[in-house]
């Protein structure tokens, strides 16, 4: 099984992944994003984009990539991802069910002024990265139009990553 953790920057994916994954027993923390960092060092580079998920090698390789680790491990992985492009979505999850994967999608969601205090205290990307901030409204687009109907939508904004990991858990389980 896949525990997809989607929401944008600050939702607090990262944190409650790793939470999850100590919650779940036999799960493993897949970062989806280390597949793009894969692409971006091809040399000569690939075709520029702002985002690697724009190239139309990351999505089937992210589901390949699970399936063999699944294939290899069993359990459940944890995929803390941001995927804010229906199309996107789509093509992973039906990729996924293709090998009779089955995913559980959570939106980790928490409303603007949270998203903008908590990236503005980030200390990974440092405070206010124009990289984080630029995705604020692509989510709340993607959140509008498609994305909290595709999802089970958990809102952070007045929760810890452990609340939130713990009704993630509580949902797969239950």
């Amino acid at each position: 099984m896949i525990v997809w953790l989607n929401g944008t920057h600050g939702a607090g994916k990262t944190t409650t992944s790793a939470l999850v994954q100590q919650l779940l027993p036999d799960s493993r923390v897949f970062d989806a994003e280390k597949v793009g960092e894969t692409l971006m060092d091809i040399t000569p580079g690939l075709p520029a984009t702002d985002n690697f998920q724009h190239w139309p090698p990351w999505r089937p390789l992210v589901v390949e990539t699970a399936r063999r680790v699944l294939d290899y491990t069993g359990g459940t992985l944890v995929v803390p991802m941001t995927v804010l492009v229906e199309e996107y979505w789509r093509e992973i999850s039906a990729g996924l069910a293709h090998h009779s994967i089955p995913v559980r999608h959570f939106v980790l969601h928490a409303d603007q002024a949270t998203l903008r205090g908590r990236i503005a205290g980030d200390t990974v990307l440092g405070p206010d990265s124009p990289f984080r901030l630029r995705y604020l409204e692509p989510y709340a687009e993607a959140a509008r139009t498609w994305l909290h109907d595709e999802a089970e939508v958990i809102d952070t904004t007045h929760l810890t990553p452990a609340q939130a990991a713990l009704q993630v858990v509580e949902a797969v389980k239950g």
